[in-house]
């Protein structure tokens, strides 16, 4: 079966009947009841060239990973946005069918979205309790990131509310019901090293330690979670970059840089697992032509050449001007 399987793929049922001839019935024994007419199993349409060419589809286009660190009312970095911003680029991402996945989807090629859709990655760096809090109930706490997304996915139920945190020591204020709750909630919790270790600075064994680290955070705080995917604080590789994605006690699938630009499809063949870019959230200020609402409106337009998915989570459907796909995806893939 090939390694491209996805989330909700069907599942072909094979029938096999039983080899041999049966023996006659003995004289004057009742004869055996006749086996019940068994209805074929009926298995999903696949998509064809048609069904792709009419939404479309382009699997191997630009995916939006958006970067966010906190929420706060008065911004004092092109780090911060301001709750109403945030909200208003949810609102935005929803009305332009955007659908979010997780990093971890991401980079397993785990993307069954709607046809016409487009996939989009929410990352928050530092478990700051603006993102997320719980209240003594244990619910969300109003004004939250978590909580915005929810709202906003509640009013738009093809907006589903997931996201990727990349978490230090302490996580959201020390509350150790926090990534319990996220897990518990189909988020996927990330390693950002517990103390925020610039790798490339740190020794090779020094930047090893450092992502173990915050790797054993994660698993003491959510027992049977392994994280699986990294993002570097300050966007800092280690010395030698395979380090990120593995070491002693450690293996990841990703690697998140700081802001860039829009990442290659999973499927492309510059897709790079240990060097995946992503957007700084920001539409006003000083560098806001790097910030997210300018690369929205590029991948937005004619030019933009975003995913868009053809709706069938075990096919790679794309245009056949679009350069070929990688290797491992070259098996299900669909050219129009």
């Amino acid at each position: 079966m090939s390694s491209f399987l996805r989330l909700g793929a069907g599942l072909a049922v094979v029938l096999v009947s039983a080899c041999g001839t049966p023996a006659p019935a003995a004289p004057g024994a009742p004869e055996a009841p006749a086996a019940p007419v068994t209805s074929p199993v009926s298995v999903p349409a696949r998509v064809t060239a048609d069904d792709a060419r009419r939404v479309g589809a382009d699997e191997l286009g630009r995916i939006p990973i958006l970067m966010y660190h906190r929420l706060v009312e008065h911004p004092r970095s092109a780090y911060d946005r301001t709750p109403a911003d945030f909200r208003a680029e949810l609102e935005r991402l929803a009305a332009e069918d955007y659908v979010p996945v997780t990093t971890a989807d991401l980079v397993s090629r785990k993307l069954d979205l709607p046809a016409g859709t487009h996939p989009v990655v929410l990352t928050f760096d530092d478990g700051d309790p603006s993102v997320f809090a719980l209240t003594p109930e244990g619910e969300p706490a109003p004004g939250t990131a978590v909580r915005i997304l929810l709202d906003v996915a509640a009013a738009h139920p093809r907006f589903r509310p997931v996201a990727s945190v990349y978490v230090n020591e302490r996580p959201f204020g020390g509350d150790e019901r926090a990534l319990r709750w996220l897990a518990e909630h189909r988020f996927e919790i990330g390693n950002h090293t517990a103390r925020h270790t610039n790798l490339r600075r740190a020794t090779e064994s020094a930047a090893s330690a450092a992502i173990v680290e915050g790797d054993t955070l994660i698993r003491r705080a959510v027992p049977g979670y392994r994280p699986s995917t990294l993002a570097l604080p300050y966007g800092a590789r280690p010395r030698r970059a395979e380090t990120a994605l593995r070491g002693p006690g450690y293996s990841y699938e990703g690697v998140l840089l700081v802001g860039a630009g829009p990442a290659p499809s999973p499927c492309s063949r510059e897709f790079d697992p240990v060097s995946i870019p992503r957007i700084r959230s920001q539409a006003a200020g000083p560098e806001a032509e790097y910030g997210s609402a300018r690369w929205l409106d590029e991948l937005g337009s004619p030019a933009g050449r975003r995913y868009t998915a053809d709706g069938d989570p075990e096919t790679v459907s794309y245009p056949r001007t679009a350069p070929a796909p990688a290797a491992g995806c070259a098996g299900v893939s669909l050219a129009y």
